[in-house]
């Protein structure tokens, strides 16, 4: 893969696309991990109630793993972020250097 052209804006793909996409992941996985949170809190409260109820107990280990995953999840979009800026670090070194920040 070559390194873009002069008419590629290297700036405005970092900013705009890059960035923003990183961002708007992040945002959509915490939201899940917080109402998945949400709905695991309720569950054990649920459960404490009821000791006995089966179902509710399987339903918990459910959401419990769903949790896990996308903890995990977070972590791996972590990795393909770093990954992202490294690639394009790489590409576009001679047309922009973005702020160190990122």
């Amino acid at each position: 893969m070559a390194a873009p052209s002069g008419g590629v804006n290297c700036e405005e793909f970092a900013e705009f696309q890059l960035k923003e996409a990183h961002a708007s992941r992040d945002r959509v996985i915490k939201n899940c991990i917080a109402q998945t949170s949400s709905v695991v809190k309720h569950l054990r409260e649920e459960r404490e109630k009821n000791l006995d109820d089966l179902t509710l107990l399987k339903q918990l280990r459910k959401e419990q793993t769903k949790l896990k995953w996308m903890q995990s999840e977070l972590n791996v979009e972590e990795v393909v972020n770093d990954r992202s800026w490294k690639v394009f670090n790489e590409r576009c070194r001679i047309h922009f250097k973005p702020p160190k920040n990122e």
